[in-house]
């Protein structure tokens, strides 16, 4: 893609403020991003991150203050009139249409045209260009319903590309990535900054920033706390800035790991996907997989929940033996899952968080077709009051929680059927560090009451933080076991990288 380089070129706010009833997103914001520069914007959720992309974006306009592109002053009624100015976004929540190929999307409603009919061979031959430069093996003939997480955002990523922007926000561009595709993206990120585009690159992977960010601005409860250039501060120096002090947790040295075999999997096998699976789960433990996306660590633990058919192998739990068994007979068995996509599988968003906190436990909350309207508030409040969910009351729906908050729910949900063995797939995805830290607490309160926990995550330092063992999984395989007390984590990623 080329993009015309421009000299000392930024987007800028001046006293930007952002009323909603009840509360102020954005207080007295004066901020600017700057050219030839990775400009990272952090903050916790509820900080005003959003808020001030969105207003970028012409998705939403400011209660007061100004915005400008240089020295022109903007005024954007949607985001197709920010689009035309050269500022374009990518959002952490995907806005493809899965039915149709990664040409149409990336295109979608700026086709190119011979003679007043769309030119498939040139889309296609754009879209490649653009994949090609991202340095991505996609189809671009292919359905995008098809591809997996990491490629869909990368379609989103090249759609961006495809304005020719001077501005990109890039809105957790990582989130869905491992570590060997997060390298591409910033490679991609760096010839952007490099070729005169303001590069404003909203993260909560605070380990990132050392590896891309030229500077670091932070918000916190709407203000904007400072912007500092990123070699001059450490990591605790921004944790500070985004929360104050924050103690950062380790496992605790009290939680006992007994000896019973709570579940074994054996040879389990899913074509295409992993094979031959062989692990032991104690009871109490919090067990580890790491891996790169696309290694089956999403896959074999749907597998183990019943959520997708395997092809051979069993499951023991507690000595009884389940093979190919169903979600039903696994949930029975004691077995629940926080899935990798709570907005699409953990949660129905416009429901309320009592319903949300019930649906698992139906069973103990219902007589035949009636609800037990007493019973559910007694789960559902019981739920809020262990796992510290942060909410005005039971009633207001899931959407208007924050990210941390929502995957409280979808944990608070599972917890609520007096599970034996709970399977977390990124469960930290998309949430900030302190409610990170209470998620992991959630974790280990658990393994003292001796429930087993199975934590997948793209994050391999909360891995070596949060977990007993840690077992390594490269195309299907469960290769390796490491104790994470006697491993770092530039080890750990160099074993999972292995052959990749």
């Amino acid at each position: 893609m080329e993009v015309d380089k421009v000299s000392d070129f930024n987007i800028r706010a001046e006293h930007l403020t952002k009323d909603y009833p009840g509360t102020r997103a954005l207080d007295d914001i004066s901020i600017s991003f700057q050219s030839g520069k990775v400009n990272a914007l952090v903050g916790k959720n509820g900080s005003g991150k959003s808020t001030l992309v969105k207003i970028f974006a012409g998705a939403i306009s400011s209660s007061s203050g100004d915005i400008f592109l240089n020295e022109e002053k903007l005024t954007f009624n949607s985001t197709s009139e920010a689009n035309a100015k050269g500022i374009v976004t990518v959002y952490q929540e995907m806005s493809l249409v899965p039915g149709l190929s990664v040409a149409e999307n990336i295109f979608l409603g700026r086709l190119p045209k011979k003679n007043s009919i769309i030119d498939w061979k040139k889309a296609y031959k754009m879209a490649g260009d653009l994949l090609q430069k991202m340095k991505v093996d996609i189809d671009p003939h292919e359905t995008v319903k098809r591809l997996s997480m990491w490629q869909m955002q990368v379609v989103e990523i090249s759609k961006a590309l495809s304005f020719n922007p001077k501005v990109i926000m890039l809105d957790e561009p990582t989130s869905a990535l491992a570590q060997n595709e997060v390298q591409s993206l910033f490679d991609a990120v760096r010839a952007l900054r490099d070729q005169g585009v303001v590069v404003i690159y909203v993260t909560h992977k605070l380990q990132e920033l050392p590896q891309i960010a030229d500077t670091v601005s932070v918000l916190r409860d709407g203000k904007l706390m400072g912007t500092v250039q990123m070699k001059e501060v450490e990591h605790k120096d921004i944790i500070d800035m985004m929360f104050g002090e924050v103690k950062v947790q380790s496992r605790p040295r009290d939680i006992e790991v007994k000896d019973e075999i709570i579940m074994e999997v054996n040879g389990l096998s899913r074509e295409g996907w992993y094979q031959d699976v062989h692990f032991q789960l104690k009871r109490g433990e919090v067990l580890g997989i790491a891996g790169m996306l696309g290694s089956g660590r999403t896959e074999l633990l749907r597998g183990i929940f019943g959520a997708d058919p395997v092809d051979a192998g069993e499951i023991i739990v507690e000595g009884k033996t389940y093979k190919n068994a169903g979600l039903r007979e696994m949930k029975k068995a004691g077995i629940g899952l926080t899935p990798e996509n709570r907005k699409l599988e953990g949660l129905i968003l416009i429901h309320s968080v009592l319903d949300n906190l019930c649906y698992a436990s139906m069973n103990l909350t219902s007589h035949f077709l009636f609800e037990d309207k007493p019973m559910r508030k007694l789960f559902a409040n019981k739920q809020v009051s262990e796992l510290k969910i942060k909410i005005p009351g039971i009633n207001v729906t899931a959407q208007s929680l924050s990210g941390g908050n929502q995957q409280k729910v979808v944990v608070g949900n599972w917890l609520n059927t007096s599970p034996k063995i709970m399977l977390y797939d990124e469960p930290t995805r998309g949430i900030d560090v302190n409610a990170k830290q209470e998620l992991f607490a959630i974790m280990w309160a658990q393994a003292r009451k001796g429930i087993s926990t199975v934590f997948v995550s793209t994050e391999l330092e909360e891995l070596l933080e949060v977990c007993h063992r840690i077992l390594i999984m490269r195309h299907g395989r469960i290769v390796e076991e490491v104790n994470p007390d006697q491993i770092n984590i530039n080890e750990l990623y160099e074993i999972c990288m292995r052959g990749e």
